[in-house]
């Protein structure tokens, strides 16, 4: 027990240690990135590191898989070098044997890293989003999915308008029992216009059946209100643009997707890809110890065996492999092409079931 205690304690350091040196990596070179963009449209520096620091934590969830292939690598060579491995070795204890705290740890990081630092990633990443778009166009355009419907906002040197729309066909363009409130650039309500359906075109909505109340100081908006059989209104978005919103699940806490998903179904849009995601995210826990058994397949030996580099490399490069192959079938997943659990749990699953037999392979000849 206290044996792996040790071992525990070791792995969780080293994790540890591993993950902060690439939290300053990635953070001096994003900020170098983040200068050389922003810099000239007169973007303060302040605002500049706070863009940074928000786009941290999704590149340190992204690179977790890669943390801890190394972290492994550490850690076993360290034990091998130092002869510690040996004489666990010796003292009767097998090499799965020996994994079991590592594996251990690296379940409980999966778990944390899903329930608490997947809700920090989406809640920071989904700020950046937001600052990013401001920083960049001048002016954020928002879309959001609740009970009530489906939300937008869109605006200009003009004004804002902020859209609500009880549902959307499937083609994600024609919009039902659509409300649009506008408002000037000073900020006061300018007018409200609902519409029977809204379809959104290059640059313009295309209303119908429409009703348009003015807000003018003084005036009764019921009475000089107008109908019309159709009025286009100019707009800044684009159907690709509000599907590319829907459709970063990473924005979103794991907490929420459920309610989310069923949200974006009962809106009219696919909830694919979100789904795809959640169930990825809840495989994670089992690709981490996947790594850590990948990893530790090519190092858990002694040093004297010799090339130890070319392990080291084998386990890197088998780990990108099998990420890649992880992506590709979520791909494919999002796309239709394999059904949804299939995409997210057999890499996961067949990590483990070739890690294993290499550990078995290695062990027992």
């Amino acid at each position: 027990m206290r044996l792996d205690l040790y071992f525990a304690r070791k792995f969780l350091t080293l994790f540890a240690g591993i993950l902060g040196v690439f939290f300053l990596l990635m953070t001096l070179i994003d900020l170098v990135e983040q200068i050389s963009r922003f810099s000239a449209r007169g973007v303060a520096f302040g605002d500049i590191v706070e863009l940074t620091l928000l786009n941290a934590p999704k590149g340190l969830y992204d690179i977790l898989p890669l943390v801890m292939i190394l972290t492994t690598i550490s850690l076993f060579l360290g034990l091998a070098r130092s002869s510690e491995l040996v004489v666990v070795r010796a003292s009767g204890r097998s090499a799965l044997r020996s994994l079991v705290s590592p594996l251990i740890v690296a379940a409980l990081i999966g778990v944390m890293a899903v329930a608490v630092f997947n809700p920090i990633v989406a809640a920071t990443s989904k700020r950046y989003e937001t600052l990013f778009e401001n920083y960049i166009s001048g002016s954020a355009q928002a879309f959001s999915i609740s009970s009530e419907g489906l939300w937008l906002r869109q605006g200009d040197q003009n004004g804002q308008s902020v859209i609500r729309a009880s549902r959307v066909d499937s083609g994600g363009t024609v919009f039902f029992n659509v409300t649009f409130l506008n408002y000037h650039s000073s900020g006061g309500p300018s007018s409200r216009i609902e519409a029977r359906a809204a379809r959104l075109t290059d640059g313009a909505w295309e209303l119908t059946d429409v009703k348009r109340w003015q807000f003018v100081s003084g005036a009764n908006p019921e009475a000089d209100a107008k109908v019309l059989a159709e009025l286009r209104i100019p707009s800044t978005l684009t159907r690709e643009r509000i599907r590319d919103s829907f459709g970063m699940p990473s924005t979103i806490s794991i907490w929420d997707l459920p309610a989310y998903i069923d949200q974006l179904e009962r809106a009219g849009f696919s909830a694919r890809r979100h789904t795809v995601w959640m169930q990825r995210e809840l495989a994670r826990p089992l690709f981490l110890v996947a790594m850590v058994m990948i990893a530790s397949a090519f190092t858990m030996r002694h040093s004297r065996f010799g090339r130890t580099g070319l392990a080291v490399l084998t386990s890197i490069m088998m780990g990108f492999g099998l990420y890649y192959i992880r992506n590709f079938a979520q791909i494919l997943g999002e796309n239709g092409q394999i059904a949804i659990s299939l995409a997210a749990w057999t890499p996961p699953v067949a990590s483990v079931m070739l890690a294993l037999g290499l550990l078995l392979h290695m062990e027992d000849g």
